[in-house]
């Protein structure tokens, strides 16, 4: 058996499908990646910041299987790092039970002897040190992957399954596009400034946002001015000081184009930019450029919505 480094990201695959924030786990973890699940050795021809590749294979998707599995590989593991996505999240309190250490949920950065986590709403980071071997999961969309690396050769650790009482798979269903994470969203409405008129209330308008993004079939998200406002949560601002998304579909509210904000939009299919100036940067690296009032736009879009 190859042995395992001191930082460790693993994985969980479904049918071969890499979950969001996969790649920036690996990376965070210096590019040692352990997948385990369903599809392994196909999800590894994906990924793109991994240096060194390990498969477990299982029968299905099952967290206290797959936690009583893996916690005999991880003795000179020091740092365990798991992407915070649904069976990451389901995955790493298991594995602390299991190994008897402490986990360090929400981080945003982590190395070897600390992690920074995300409190109070996003807002806050708190940075704890390490006393000894540690879970740790990462919040998607808060790092890049850097330039993407050919995919090593995975090695098979072949073990045994351990069988234990276990939950129940009945169904999986895709996440409702309001309450998904904007990481893993396809389509995105973005709210700016441009969509609050003064004396409005921001919030409300920001609620409205996100219905009619439900009824289109995709999840709101904002800049940071709306987010420092309280109009929206810090879990739905896009940009370097937020989440970075990678939709199909990005469609700006309001919204002018700071650095800040596009540096978070990764590489959309489709942009689609409503403002009443023709010259904003947003505008200009948009597919299709609307020029007209956002708020305008929003409530006609809300009342097709309520007709509908």
């Amino acid at each position: 058996m190859n042995a395992l480094p001191e930082r460790l990201a693993i994985v969980v695959v479904r049918d071969g499908a890499l979950p969001a924030g996969a790649d920036e786990t690996a990376a965070e973890a210096g590019g040692a990646v352990l997948l385990t699940g369903t599809g392994t050795a196909r999800a590894a021809k994906e990924l793109t910041a991994a240096r060194a590749t390990w498969t477990v294979e299982s029968a299905q998707v099952t967290p206290g299987s797959l936690a009583a599995t893996l916690a005999p590989l991880l003795d000179d593991v020091r740092v365990v790092l798991l992407p915070a996505s649904p069976d990451g999240r389901d995955l790493a309190p298991r594995l602390a039970f299991d190994t008897g250490r402490p986990l360090h949920a929400g981080a945003v950065r982590c190395g070897t002897d600390t992690a920074d986590l995300s409190r109070v709403d996003d807002a806050l980071e708190l940075r704890v040190r390490f006393t000894g071997p540690v879970i740790v999961t990462l919040a998607p969309g808060v790092r890049g992957v850097g330039h993407p690396i050919p995919a090593p050769e995975p090695a098979e650790l072949r073990v045994a399954p351990v069988e234990v009482l276990d939950a129940e798979q009945v169904e999986v269903r895709a996440p409702e596009p309001e309450t998904v994470e904007l990481t893993e969203a396809r389509r995105i409405l973005g709210g700016g400034a441009g969509l609050v008129r003064p004396g409005e209330d921001g919030a409300a308008v920001l609620r409205t946002l996100t219905e009619v993004a439900a009824w289109l079939g995709a999840s709101a998200g904002a800049t940071r001015v709306v987010t420092d406002a309280g109009w929206a949560g810090h879990d739905r601002q896009i940009g370097t000081t937020g989440v970075v998304v990678d939709p199909d579909l990005y469609v700006a509210f309001g919204i002018s184009g700071a650095t800040q904000h596009t540096g978070g939009l990764g590489r959309p299919e489709h942009v689609v930019s409503i403002n009443t100036d023709p010259h904003c940067p947003m505008t200009a690296m948009a597919d299709l450029g609307i020029i007209a009032d956002a708020p305008e736009v929003l409530r006609e879009l809300d009342r097709r919505r309520r007709d509908a």
